[in-house]
């Protein structure tokens, strides 16, 4: 794989996907705010702007940001909230190559996400990535579906894996091989 990426910005017809800049941390601080969203997340949700900005700090300088790991931006002409940062997708752990991704709630259900991954996959496997794994609290049966219906295979699953807000969750483990890798 190689260390050196370019920053990319990328498209669809009604989401502008790119690197996190400071400038996103009021949307942010709104979808990790939400209870519903950070449901599954690996902390409770965020009480007060500055949690949301050491982790928006962090997001943006791993070499990740923009490359492999993107803000969601609506970005629809017919929209009045065009440029409102609606969540976040992408590899975000690079020794791991694990995927994770996020969604204002007010947005759940409108196909976002799957554009979204419909996008970004094809990109990260031209960045040289061969396989991309996910670690999924089995009761997330969204995320679940996003994954499967992208070609995520379960490799396994195990119990008590990860401490959260929620007590001890358990984890399903999915993998996705990039279809050029030679095998």
């Amino acid at each position: 794989m190689t260390n050196k990426r370019k920053v990319s910005t990328l498209q669809t017809e009604r989401l502008l996907l790119r690197a996190a800049q400071p400038s996103d941390l009021d949307d942010f601080f709104e979808i990790f705010s939400d209870e519903d969203v950070m449901r599954y997340w690996s902390c409770p949700p965020h009480t007060n702007k500055e949690q949301t900005k050491s982790y928006l700090s962090g997001m943006i300088a791993s070499s990740t940001n923009g490359t492999l790991d993107f803000s969601i931006i609506l970005y629809s002409p017919r929209s009045s909230a065009n440029g409102k940062v609606i969540g976040k997708a992408g590899i975000w752990n690079i020794d791991n190559q694990e995927i994770g991704f996020l969604l204002n709630r007010s947005y759940w259900g409108k196909g976002y996400m799957s554009e979204t991954l419909a996008t970004i996959l094809p990109h990260i496997w031209k960045q040289g990535v061969r396989e991309i794994v996910a670690d999924v609290d089995p009761r997330n049966d969204a995320s679940l579906r996003s994954l499967k219906r992208f070609g995520f295979q379960e490799t396994g699953k195990a119990e008590r894996t990860f401490e959260t807000h929620l007590g001890w969750c358990d984890s399903i483990y999915l993998a996705l091989r990039n279809p050029r890798s030679i095998l």
